[in-house]
């Protein structure tokens, strides 16, 4: 039985993307928006502008201000002169993810982060995700960075659109997957077929990245119908898994498209 949704805790935002992210798709969870006093450019009057339109509150705050949150959070460090206090949704869990699958128009293309612990490397994932047309990106609940505030910030705006799912069970969920027809491609150093010849590039997929540190776990490779290489030229034998990610994830858009403009 999937686990009901708990209440997530408000969050500041900081910067223009990750503010104006939220205030375009999904205004009313935006509780209010600091404006740093004495920004008056372009950038910011169009901000301020989006949330009068929005009906968010709207604050002018001193640098000061500004400074005290930084040090009590440094995730808002590089805040560009605008905060907003924000209750975001929960993640998705499994119920979500495969009501998603139901309702799918085309083959399933799926993001899994194995144990990813680096805010700054969910957010690049999540935005290769969206620009590669990812339908969902599932991460385990426990030992993975979840949706902080540097998370949306390097997203870009993704967070707030690509659907976000935490498991409780990653293996399970990766067999749940198998049960309904999708390919499970893991990206692992020991892979033992190119990116550019695996044959599911096109298929009902989901790519299976593992953490920074460690990769893939063993589990999780035992569930992997394919583990698939990027070939490199030496001496490097190794990227980081958000370049990684948008390296695979590109490839097989580029294989789904082929396939699509060839029906």
């Amino acid at each position: 039985m999937a686990e009901r949704h708990a209440p997530a805790a408000t969050q500041w935002l900081s910067g223009f993307h990750a503010v104006e992210a939220a205030l375009q798709h999904d205004p009313s969870r935006v509780l209010s928006v600091i404006f740093e006093q004495g920004r008056q450019d372009k950038r910011v009057q169009q901000l301020r502008q989006l949330a009068q339109t929005q009906g968010v509150s709207i604050e002018d705050a001193p640098e000061k201000i500004f400074a005290d949150r930084v040090r009590a959070d440094r995730e808002l460090a590089r805040h560009q002169g605008v905060l907003a206090r924000y209750q975001p949704a929960p993640a998705g869990n499994e119920h979500d993810l495969f009501a998603l699958l139901d309702h799918l128009k085309e083959p399933a293309f799926l993001l899994v982060l194995d144990g990813v612990t680096d805010p700054h490397n969910l957010g690049a994932c999540l935005r290769s995700a969206e620009a590669a047309g990812v339908h969902a990106v599932i991460a385990p609940k426990d030992r993975a960075v979840g949706l902080t505030p540097t998370a949306r910030k390097s997203a870009s705006g993704a967070a707030e659109r690509v659907p976000f799912i935490q498991v409780t069970n990653l293996a399970r969920t990766l067999s749940e997957l198998k049960d309904r027809h999708i390919w499970i491609v893991g990206a692992a150093g020991g892979g033992m077929v190119s990116l550019y010849e695996t044959d599911f590039a096109a298929e009902p997929v989901a790519l299976v990245m593992g953490s920074e540190g460690e990769g893939l776990r063993r589990l999780t490779q035992e569930h992997c119908d394919q583990l698939i290489y990027i070939p490199m030229r030496p001496p490097v034998e190794s990227l980081n898994v958000s370049v990684a990610a948008a390296v695979c994830l590109f490839e097989f858009r580029r294989a789904r498209d082929l396939i699509g403009q060839a029906k």
